[in-house]
């Protein structure tokens, strides 16, 4: 086995175990809420923890891989990742457990070293196959995380999907350690600690006001001034790239056309892909006839068409790329989320309905992620890519973060009481999102995707085959 295909198949593995994890902690936190006696508002924290830390985590991490070494700093993400896990495993309380997620946030930057570590080491006309095969792993590992997640949580308990995953990720960690190559030019410079501690710092405040507005209110004083703290703090990021002499990221770097609008979509396409994944699953699960009244691995198996969906068409998509570019890949891709967004407004009404829409929106999602990576990773220097990806998850993470938030507000607003006769006096026995709160959230995920569309044309176009790689490389051998 060559070099390029061992690395793939050990970063594909790690990011595989990453996603199930991820995803299993959503049907065990009825669980943990439960085994820790706490509301359902802390118990929410459990994720929001890990990915705010991701976020957060994600340039510095990405600014160490460049200038010390993408294997060394990917082993050590990897370490703080098994080190995480085993702790939350073990979790006497859920404060631990929090501060357990909050490491495994680190461990999350493994994702655009990954990238990297590609584009290193394939040529340019493949980077683009051997990016889907990662991509891909966003969607087989949540399906995972759901179904597998939902048995261990019900027979076993939620710490021994945590355990599972440190024994496996320790075995992927030696192999890691033996077999990873170094790659990449680095570039020896001093680490702009202050210009991480600042954008990672204003990232936390405003995830904390995403993740806080249904609980403290959106204009509420306390919650507002987390995010008056993080626009503040990003406004001192930027003055102070300005003068510092070894940036984080220079700034200059954003004034690539490509760089800078296949940042945007990122960050506004992430609102709308992320909303989705909650329409899913919470429609499924309501009680019929608000819903479709199916239980937690039934919803878990309404998800496995977006594992199929990234499973065949991310190859597919990463060998046309080459060809055809990823300009017209990710307008491809807005427009089928959008149509996915209209299906579910129309077409809900039973499992199979349900499924065909996932289907369609896992293709969509694919194929707007894949020429993302793909266009961040190619646009840039090599000295500057594992940032500059960084950077790119930071800006996803922070529109995904908002997407579910908006799905919940909507759904908490509209609500229909589920009422029941009693001596033949009507009782009220709760509330669960009425059939217009998904008409809404269908309705925002739809304009959502038009920006998207519309973002995305102004991103410039660019193709390659193999043939003309080969003749470029010739000729600048012959001109040095």
């Amino acid at each position: 086995m060559d070099v390029k295909t061992r690395t793939l198949i050990l970063l594909s593995a790690m990011l595989l175990i990453v996603n199930y994890v991820e995803t299993m902690v959503v049907p065990a936190l009825p669980t943990i809420e439960r085994d820790f006696s706490i509301s359902a508002t802390l118990a929410g924290w459990v994720t929001s923890a890990y990915m705010i830390v991701a976020a957060a985590a994600s340039p510095l991490m990405g600014k160490l891989a460049d200038t010390y070494g993408k294997k060394k700093i990917y082993t050590i993400a990897v370490g703080f990742y098994i080190l995480a896990v085993a702790m939350a495993g073990f979790s006497p309380n859920i404060w631990f457990l929090l501060i357990a997620r909050g490491i495994q946030g680190i461990g999350f930057s493994m994702f655009p070293i990954s990238i990297a570590f590609i584009t290193d080491l394939y040529p340019r006309e493949r980077v683009a196959f051997a990016q889907s095969l990662l991509s891909a792993m966003i969607g087989i590992g949540p399906a995972l995380g759901l179904l597998l997640g939902s048995y261990v949580v019900e027979d076993l308990g939620w710490p021994y999907a945590f355990h599972t995953a440190a024994i496996l990720s320790l075995i992927l960690f030696a192999l890691s350690l033996m077999y990873l190559p170094h790659t990449g030019n680095r570039k020896k410079e001093k680490v702009d600690y202050v210009g991480a501690s600042l954008i990672g710092a204003g990232t936390v405040m405003t995830l904390v006001y995403v993740t806080e507005g249904p609980t403290l209110g959106w204009t509420s004083i306390e919650n507002f001034g987390f995010l008056f703290l993080g626009l503040i703090l990003y406004v001192a990021f930027v003055f102070f790239e300005r003068r510092v002499k070894e940036p984080l990221l220079r700034l200059d770097l954003f004034k690539i056309r490509n760089f800078s609008v296949a940042n945007l979509v990122g960050l506004v396409s992430g609102i709308g892909m992320f909303m989705v994944f909650i329409f899913l699953v919470y429609y499924a699960q309501i009680p019929s006839p608000y819903g479709l009244g199916l239980t937690i691995i039934q919803s878990g198996l309404i998800m496995s068409p977006v594992a199929l969906g990234m499973i065949i068409f991310g190859p597919i998509m990463g060998k046309l790329m080459p060809k055809i570019g990823p300009k017209p890949i990710i307008v491809a891709g807005a427009t089928l989320s959008i149509i996915s967004y209209l299906m579910l407004w129309k077409f809900r009404s039973t499992p199979t309905e349900l499924l065909a829409d996932g289907f369609v929106s896992s293709i969509g999602l694919v194929a707007v992620i894949l020429p993302l990576v793909n266009i961040v990773a190619l646009s840039l220097p090599d000295e500057y890519r594992t940032t500059g990806l960084g950077m790119n998850t930071l800006l996803r993470t922070l529109g995904g973060s908002v997407g579910p938030v908006v799905a919940t507000a909507m759904m908490e607003t509209y609500q229909d009481p589920i009422v029941m006769l009693m001596n033949g006096q009507p009782m009220v026995l709760g509330f669960v999102p009425s059939s217009l709160a998904f008409d809404y959230i269908s309705f925002f995920g739809v304009g959502i995707m038009v920006i998207t569309l519309i973002i995305s044309l102004f991103l410039k176009n660019y193709t390659f085959s193999a043939r003309k790689v080969q003749r470029q490389e010739k000729e600048e051998t012959v001109t040095a």
